[in-house]
This record gives structure tokens, sequence and C-alpha cells, in this order.
């Protein structure tokens, strides 16, 4: 799989391919992909942390596979080696919130020391930003959601992997639901969910996936991500 500096020109003919009229499937939602491509985006909750994310890093770049990261920003400090890597290695990278704060019910107050604090934490470690929110439990205030100005990422696969903890359920549990345009749901926290996603990459490859952030997912499928909305597949 391509990284960023390959990625750019690969996104511009898929473009032109779309925009072309050119053989294309629909996707949920309306939106196009090339015909022949199946995209989905893994991505990991609650890191990053040493002794499962550096493995899942490791297995990933064997593999030449990108993700998207939520990480928790009391977390970053101790682990700023592998926040940067993950940079580096043309990962997308999010905003958990700071302590793991449930966001739906919380005073605004508690909300933007959650967030600002992370945001701030990422942008002074790999600079960038704005990061993409994923709020714990993928839950806001019903009606703040563009308070927030920046786009939130929930999920539509979830193998409930902080559940069973069991490799072997998680896999199937994501290769019984996943589809072209599927967001992913795992936590890089889990030895047992690390396992899980390097198989389920390796069986979704061989039939002919293809693993990308999330904002690229969105991109493949036309659509431009807004600030204050939700997305749940890469249809939106």
């Amino acid at each position: 799989m391509a990284k960023k500096g390959v990625w750019i020109c690969l996104l511009a003919v898929l473009a032109a391919l779309c925009l072309s009229g050119g053989e294309a499937l629909p996707a949920d939602g309306g939106a196009v992909i090339p015909a022949g491509e199946k995209y989905v985006a893994l991505t990991f909750d609650d890191g990053p942390r040493r002794g499962t994310t550096d493995r899942l890093l490791d297995g990933l770049r064997q593999r030449d596979v990108a993700a998207t990261f939520f990480l928790i920003g009391q977390q970053i400090e101790d682990n700023a080696d592998l926040v940067t890597r993950m940079a580096e290695e043309g990962h997308q990278i999010g905003n958990h919130t700071w302590s793991h704060q449930r966001l739906d019910g919380a005073p605004a107050a508690v909300v933007e020391e959650e967030v600002g604090r992370t945001e701030r934490a990422l942008e002074a470690l790999v600079g960038g930003g704005p990061y993409w929110l994923r709020p714990p439990y993928g839950q806001v205030t019903p009606g703040t959601e563009a308070d927030f100005g920046v786009p939130m990422v929930k999920w539509s696969v979830d193998p409930r992997d902080w559940e069973s903890r069991d490799t072997g359920k998680v896999t199937q549990a994501i290769l019984e639901y996943v589809k072209p345009g599927s967001i992913i749901l795992l936590h890089d926290i889990y030895p047992t969910s690390v396992d899980a996603a390097l198989k389920v990459v390796d069986t979704l490859a061989a039939e002919g996936y293809w693993f990308v952030t999330v904002e690229e997912l969105l991109w493949l499928n036309g659509v431009t991500p807004e600030a204050g909305r939700i997305y749940r597949t890469g249809a939106g």
C-alpha cells in the first residue's frame, strides 16, 4: 500500500476516473468508487501503549498499510516516539480526548479541556491540526456537534474487541460484517486486537481490499469532510 507521497498521485488518478464517467460502482449514500477497488479504514482507539501499539505499527509497516489512530492525550508524552512514528509512517492521527471522558452530557468547560488539551499536545509534538475527533463511546451531546469545529468519526464495524479479547472472535466478527467503505473499530491497547488486526489485513488484502486512512476513505468516496459532522462509513 502506498504511503502519503504516492497516495496524492493515486487519489488524483482515481478522482479523474470518477469524474470522467468511467466504470464505477455505487457506494453507500450514493458516492462512487472506481470499479474493482475495495477500500476500508482500520481505526484504533485508546492508545498509544508501549508493547502493543509499537508491535501494531511494525506489522502495518511490513504490510505497507495505513490506519487511523485516535489517541488519549494523557498517554502522548510517555509515548511521544510512537506518535511521531505514526505521523512519519503515513498514518492519520486523531483526538480521543485527554482522559477518555464521556462528552455527552459533560459541561462545556470539561469538553473544552478534554478535547483542547489533547489537540494542543498533538500540535506541539507533530504539528498540523486541527485533529479529527472520535468522541469516547461515539457520543456527543445532541445539538453540540458544530461546536467541535472538526470532523468526527464513529464506525460501521465494531467487533467488541474490548469485551472478548479473543483474537479469533474479533477476526471473525470483522470479516463477517466488513464491506467496501467500512470504518472498523479496534483498540491497540490489547494484544489480541493487534493480532486480529493483522490477520484481518492479510485476509482482506488477499480478497482485493485496500487499507486507507479515514480521511482518504472519504476522499475516495467523493466526500468532502465537514467540521461538526459525524462520519460512520466512507460514504458519510
